[in-house]
């Protein structure tokens, strides 16, 4: 199925106004959901209750109002509230072209995909290749749905990304954490180095990683929907927070692990953690058997209301 645009807009360069359609870049994986239900299984439905008469209030019968001073609101019809956004600019307007690595990922808010209208291909190509060539990103701004956006346009190789940034306000400081800076050897240093060289990649590939506790809870489903009993994996001892680690031993012991191994399930302590003694496999339940913890989802589809 061919991808639909969400707006038609413009965006403006200078004198050039380029025509463009926008599309959301991602959508959010369908999560495993769980109804609320009674106990004879029927399905609960929401309802919202005056505080001040006790009474349900059908959804006909609601408005939507700002609350200006304690208790105290001005209420907006849907008709105005329409109006509001209809009011909202159909431009992206650039402002600024800057280095592209100079916006933080941390401002990185919703992700969009812009491509050229009728007659804007052209433009469009041209802004997308001068940003390649300059090595710079276009900053602008963008009204969408009753509130302001910067947002940040970046080239690829198939065209733009319209990145909504967050503005200053909405992003913590970590400095507000204040977190204890520690010094570290050097020889802690280089075998911390070496851990990273040996697992180091040059790309990442997004292909590689799955939803895996999706995974698992959808076999569970599974096992309830055929008539199997649920069997649950004994949890891992947690360490406690008295423990003491060699930070030199874990090192080692984690380079000793080789690539591709993959993370600890949790800490070892200093007397185990080497690599002349591998860690003894979690005893598996005899009513857990590998298969339930393997099986992939079926494809059937579900409801997630």
């Amino acid at each position: 199925m061919a991808a639909r645009s969400i707006a038609s807009l413009t965006l403006s360069f200078g004198l050039v106004s380029i025509p463009v359609k926008l599309y959301s870049a991602t959508e959010s994986s369908s999560a495993v959901r769980f109804n609320l239900l009674a106990q004879d299984g029927s399905r609960l439905k929401q309802q919202y209750v005056s505080e001040k008469s006790g009474q349900v209030v059908p959804r006909a019968e609601m408005v939507k109002g700002y609350e200006f001073e304690p208790d105290r609101y001005v209420t907006f019809t849907s008709e105005e509230l329409k109006a509001l956004e209809d009011a909202s600019s159909h431009s992206i307007d650039i402002v600024a072209f800057i280095p592209a690595d100079q916006v933080d990922p941390l401002y990185y808010d919703k992700a969009y995909f812009l491509a050229p209208d009728k007659r804007g291909a052209k433009p469009y190509n041209l802004l997308r290749e001068a940003m390649r060539r300059t090595d710079r990103h276009a900053l602008a701004k963008w009204a969408w749905k009753g509130k302001q956006y910067v947002v940040q346009l970046r080239p690829t190789e198939q065209g733009v990304v319209l990145q909504q940034l967050l503005y200053a306000d909405e992003v913590r400081r970590m400095a507000d954490l204040d977190i204890e800076q520690t010094t570290v050897s050097d020889a802690e240093l280089k075998l911390a180095t070496q851990l990273i060289d040996q697992i180091a990649q040059d790309t990442y590939d997004p292909a590689q990683y799955e939803d895996e506790e999706k995974k698992r809870i959808l076999a569970a489903i599974d096992q309830k929907i055929s008539g199997q009993q649920v069997v649950t994996s004994a949890p891992a001892e947690a360490g406690t927070g008295a423990q003491v680690i060699d930070l030199m031993d874990a090192l080692r012991a984690s380079l000793g692990r080789g690539k591709g191994a993959g993370p600890a399930k949790s800490a070892a302590p200093a007397e185990e953690a080497t690599a002349d003694k591998p860690r003894r496999p979690a005893r598996r339940s005899a009513a857990a058997p590998e298969a339930v913890a393997a099986a992939p989802a079926p494809s059937r589809k579900r409801a997630t209301r």
